[in-house]
């Protein structure tokens, strides 16, 4: 039986018993390339959208679109929320996440499109007319390889910038179901566009790439580009710079493979559904599983890092348990909810969390890209986040059993 964790608040100041024994910090001059960077890439991604949306608005029309829209945001909004469950011990930031999004949705498509453009003019140039082994190439080989390159790309793009947050596997596999989610939308755009441009009025039609697309796979690209994103989350913990891109190429054979393997289920599975049942939902609850893992492993980290805190007087042992883990913080969290002081606290673990994998980061070496500036800010904020705090009253004992 696990041992009952304690009730704890965080009190009004740091618990600093001896101030000479808080970690130094060297400040740093905070770098603004990245800022520049993301004004860039926003702006160009922008265009892209631009470009890609005026495709799809003279491809399917007004009308087929806007349901299309309608259609397509259902298995957007589910997994969403599966990626907000994933992201929830140490969140990435929003802008980070609206650029993977964008880059799956936009940039993503549009590489995807120039590169089916090329090989359809290819065809016509060479006489090569539609055939098993032309539909098995296009499907089975190329778009596996260009997509997931072009998905993954935008992972390294991230991996580059934001290395100041992108700390480990959860971060990496965040970002890369992210784009993929992004790059599924824009997709099932078209699909669902064209089933209904193409339907006999049955209705039978849009339903079954419906079923297919939002019902049975909606997690698909999800999987296949969070390989690419999960290697580079490890790259985050071993490497820097360039060094990723080993990782990146890396990520890119299982993506490549899984999906290649779904795309060419079509050519060889006589039983369709038998083959979902028996290969893909296992693969997705390994998968499921995985992540499991990841994230208790986000919390052993937390309660590590934040105890070397605590050695010294930034936190007591009990804040320390009650901040990495999930019961814990729920449990404080509601507490400070009933005292009407939820935003504060959450700021609070927040920044916890966020010292915590900062601190890895200067454990492993990698103060070069901000850590050292980054544990000094997180500090600071926690004794505002503790000032804001001073009317929580101690939480009352709970009834044993």
């Amino acid at each position: 039986m696990s041992q009952e964790l304690p009730d704890v608040v965080p009190s009004a100041e740091p618990v600093v018993e001896h101030p000479d024994q808080v970690p130094v910090v060297r400040p740093v001059r905070r770098n603004p390339g990245t800022i520049v960077l993301a004004i860039i890439g926003f702006i160009v991604l922008s265009l892209v959208l631009l470009v890609v949306a005026e495709y799809l608005f003279r491809v399917l029309g007004p009308t087929a679109l806007l349901i299309a829209i309608v259609l397509a945001a259902f298995p957007l909004v589910i997994v969403l929320l599966g990626i907000r469950w994933i992201d929830r011990w140490e969140p990435e930031p929003r802008g980070a996440l609206l650029f993977a999004f964008l880059w799956g949705a936009a940039a993503s498509i549009l590489i995807a499109l120039v590169f089916s453009s090329i090989t359809q003019d290819y065809r016509a140039a060479a006489g090569i007319q539609d055939s098993f082994g032309a539909e098995f190439f296009e499907t089975v080989v190329q778009a596996p390889i260009v997509e997931e390159t072009a998905k993954g790309f935008g992972i390294l793009l991230l991996f580059w910038v934001m290395r100041r947050t992108f700390d480990g596997p959860i971060d990496g596999l965040v970002y890369g179901a992210t784009i993929g989610i992004g790059f599924a939308f824009t997709e099932n755009l078209q699909y669902f566009g064209l089933a209904l441009l193409n339907s006999d009025g049955s209705g039978i039609g849009i339903a079954s790439v419906f079923l297919l697309r939002a019902i049975l796979s909606p997690f698909a690209h999800v999987m296949f580009t969070a390989c690419t994103g999960l290697l580079l989350g490890v790259a985050a913990r071993r490497s820097n710079g360039w060094r990723g891109i080993g990782y990146f190429l890396l990520g890119l054979i299982p993506a490549i493979f899984l999906h290649a393997f779904w795309n060419s289920a079509g050519f060889w599975a006589d039983n369709w559904f038998l083959y979902y049942f028996v290969v893909q939902v296992p693969l997705f609850i390994l998968g499921i599983a995985g992540v499991i893992r990841l994230r208790r492993h986000e919390q052993l980290l937390t309660h590590a890092r934040l105890s070397e805190y605590a050695a010294v007087g930034w936190f007591t042992p009990s804040e320390v348990n009650q901040l990495s883990t999930g019961a814990g913080r729920r449990q404080a969290i509601a507490w400070a909810a009933r005292n009407g002081l939820r935003k504060q606290y959450l700021r609070f673990v927040r920044d916890a969390t966020r010292l915590a994998f900062t601190r890895e980061r200067l454990v492993s070496g990698k103060d070069r890209i901000g850590g050292q500036r980054d544990e000094a800010d997180l500090l600071d904020a926690l004794g505002k986040d503790r000032r804001s705090l001073a009317g929580l009253p101690p939480a009352p004992p709970r009834p044993a059993g």
